[in-house]
C-alpha cells in the first residue's frame, strides 16, 4: 500500500461496523480495514453507491441515478492511491470537450470548451477585457483550491485549535471566508451570462451566491480549469472500483440490510442490531443521514442534535429528477446542459427562502449516450433530466408530471424537434424517494449548504460527544456536500476512529 495512508500506526485489530455503503462509507471501510480491523458494511439498500446507485432496465439503459459531474479528478486519484492504485487501473476516464454547454434566453447558447486557452477567447468573445480578469479570477480560485483541498477540508473540524496554522491564518483573507460569492463574480465580470456561468455550482452548493463564501470559487477552477471527466460505464464504474478495494482490504458488505438501532453500553458503542439480531462491535461509523441515525437509531440522551437544530440547519436543494430512455439519437445534445433559459435569482429564492415549486424552473440535461455507447441500447439515448428543488416538498406524481412537461418541451425547443413520441423508458425520482430510499432529511439530495453558519467545525460534529466510539461520515459532516468531499469524509472519519482505537489501547495497557 502506498500513500499517506500506511504513515498511521497500526493497532491490534477490533470490530467495526459501517452504516451505509455510499461514497463516505466505503471510504471510511476501506481506510479501516487497510488498518488491520474486521469491518463489516450494512447497507439498506441492495446495492452499493447510495446515492450513486445505478438503474438497470428491462430495455437496456443503465442510468446514473445520482451524481453525474466528475469534476476533481486528483481527490480520487488520491483516494485509490493511498492502496497502491491508479484510477486507470481500476476504470477508464475521458476528459470531456466541450465540459459542457448552457442554453440562455432567446435559444442562445454557450459551449465551453476544455481548453483553457479557447475559454479564454470565449469569455472576451463575450464580454471585453473578461479574459485577463478570468485569468486573475482563476488565479485566486487556485490558491483556494490547493490550500482547501490539500488542508482544510481534511481536517476533522472537532476543534479551532485545528486552524491555529500560522501559513494558513496569513492566508485567510485570500481564502475570503467572509466575502460574498456574488460580489466576488461581480467584481471580475458584468455580463449577465458569464455571471450564471461562474454561479451555476454554487446552486448545488446549498445556498444562494449571494449567502455563499467567496471560498467557493475554487469549484470554478476545479470545473473549468481542472475539466469535466467521464468514468466509462457511468459512476457505477467508480463504485464497482471502491468495492474492489475495500474486499482486498478485507472489508465485509451486507446488503439488504438496514440498521435497526445502535446499542449502547454507559458512554460506548456496544454494537448494532441489524437482522433482528445484536451484533457487537468496537466502533461504528454511521456514513447513513446523520439526522437519521440520531432520531430513529440513538436512544435521545445520545445524541448530538435535537430536532429543532436540524429544523435552524440551511440544506441543499432535492431534486425533482427523471429518468428518460429515447428511441433515437440526439446528435444536437453534448454530454451536460444546463438550462439558464430563465432567472437563475428567482429559482434561488424558491429553494432557500421561500420554499415552493419554482414558476419558471431551470434544470440540466445529461446525455451520457453521447459519450458512453454502454449505456443505452444501439440507436437510442440516455437523458438524465434534473431539477433543483427545494427539500420537505410535497411532490405527488401529479406536480412531478407537470414540470416534466416544462422541461421536456423548453429541451425540444432547442434540440428544434419532439422527441416525446420516441421514451420508451420514463422513471421519476423526487424528495420523497430520498426519503425512502436513503432516509435523507426532508429528502434533500446534496446535504446541507455551505454557508458561512454551516462550514468546517460549526459543521455537525463527526464524533458523537457522548459515546466515545460512534462516529459520522457523509455530506451532512465534514468537509461537506458532492462526491469528492464525501470520499474525504470517510478517510477522516476513520482516522478518528483508529485515534480512538488506540486511545482505548493505550488505557487498558495502563
Amino acid at each position: 500500500m502506498t500513500g499517506s495512508w500506511n504513515k498511521l500506526i497500526q493497532v491490534d485489530m477490533s470490530k467495526i461496523a459501517v452504516i451505509g455503503a455510499g461514497f463516505s462509507g466505503l471510504s471510511a471501510a476501506a481506510y479501516l480495514g487497510a488498518a488491520g480491523h474486521e469491518v463489516h458494511v450494512f447497507e439498506k439498500n441492495s446495492t452499493a453507491g447510495g446515492r450513486a446507485r445505478q438503474l438497470h432496465t428491462q430495455e437496456g439503459y443503465t442510468f446514473d441515478m445520482g451524481p453525474s459531474w466528475y469534476w476533481m479528478p486528483d481527490v480520487f486519484e488520491k483516494f485509490f492511491g493511498d492502496f497502491g492504485f491508479n484510477v486507470s487501473d481500476l476504470y477508464q476516464l475521458d476528459l470531456l470537450d466541450p465540459s459542457f454547454e448552457v442554453v440562455f434566453p432567446r435559444n442562445e447558447k454557450m459551449s465551453i470548451p476544455e481548453n483553457y486557452g479557447e475559454l479564454r477567447k470565449l469569455f472576451e468573445e463575450t464580454e471585453s477585457g473578461s479574459a485577463a480578469k478570468l485569468d486573475k479570477f482563476m488565479e485566486e480560485a487556485q490558491y483556494k483550491y490547493e490550500q482547501g483541498m490539500e488542508r482544510l477540508v481534511y481536517m476533522p473540524g472537532i476543534s479551532i485549535g485545528e486552524f491555529m496554522d500560522i501559513d494558513l491564518i496569513k492566508g485567510a483573507l485570500r481564502l475570503q471566508v467572509f466575502s460574498s460569492f456574488s460580489k466576488h463574480v461581480r467584481k471580475y465580470f458584468s455580463n449577465p451570462k458569464l455571471i450564471s456561468l461562474m454561479e451555476f455550482p454554487v446552486l448545488f452548493l446549498g445556498a444562494m451566491p449571494q449567502d455563499t463564501p467567496a471560498l467557493y470559487s475554487l469549484m470554478n477552477y476545479a470545473g473549468l480549469k481542472l475539466g469535466t471527466w467521464y468514468p466509462q460505464g457511468g459512476f457505477g464504474s467508480v463504485i464497482t472500483a471502491m468495492v474492489n478495494v475495500a474486499k482486498k482490504q478485507g472489508v465485509s458488505l451486507h446488503y439488504d440490510a438496514p440498521v435497526q438501532e445502535i446499542l449502547t453500553s454507559g458512554k460506548s458503542i456496544r454494537g448494532i442490531k441489524v437482522y433482528n439480531e445484536e451484533i457487537s462491535f468496537d466502533a461504528v461509523v454511521a456514513a447513513a443521514d446523520y439526522q437519521h441515525v440520531e432520531e430513529k437509531l440513538l436512544p435521545q440522551e445520545f445524541r448530538n442534535y435535537g430536532g429543532k437544530f436540524w429544523e435552524k440547519k440551511t440544506f441543499a436543494p432535492s431534486s425533482l429528477i427523471y429518468y428518460l430512455g429515447i428511441s433515437e439519437r440526439i446528435p444536437e445534445l453534448e454530454h451536460h446542459t444546463l438550462f439558464f433559459d430563465e432567472d437563475l435569482f428567482d429559482h434561488s429564492v424558491e429553494i432557500y427562502k421561500k420554499p415552493q415549486w419554482p414558476k419558471k424552473p431551470l434544470f440540466y440535461v445529461c446525455c451520457p449516450s453521447s459519450t458512453d455507447a454502454s449505456v443505452a441500447p444501439a440507436g437510442h439515448e440516455n437523458l438524465f433530466l434534473l431539477m433543483p428543488l427545494a427539500p420537505g416538498l410535497k411532490d405527488e406524481e401529479a406536480t412531478r408530471e407537470k414540470f416534466f412537461k416544462i422541461m421536456i418541451k423548453r429541451l425540444e425547443k432547442q434540440i428544434g424537434r419532439s422527441i416525446s413520441h420516441k421514451i420508451d423508458y420514463k422513471k421519476s425520482y423526487c424528495v420523497s424517494d430520498f426519503i425512502s430510499d436513503y432516509n435523507s432529511y426532508k429528502g434533500n439530495a446534496y446535504g446541507l449548504a455551505n454557508t458561512l453558519q454551516q462550514t468546517a467545525i460549526l459543521k455537525p460534529s463527526i464524533r458523537n460527544r457522548k459515546l466515545k466510539n460512534l462516529f459520522y461520515a457523509g455530506q451532512l459532516t465534514v468537509p461537506g456536500p458532492g462526491v469528492p468531499p464525501s470520499l474525504i469524509s470517510g478517510k477522516i472519519a476513520a482516522e478518528q476512529v483508529l485515534k480512538e482505537l488506540k486511545k482505548k489501547k493505550y488505557e487498558v495497557t495502563v
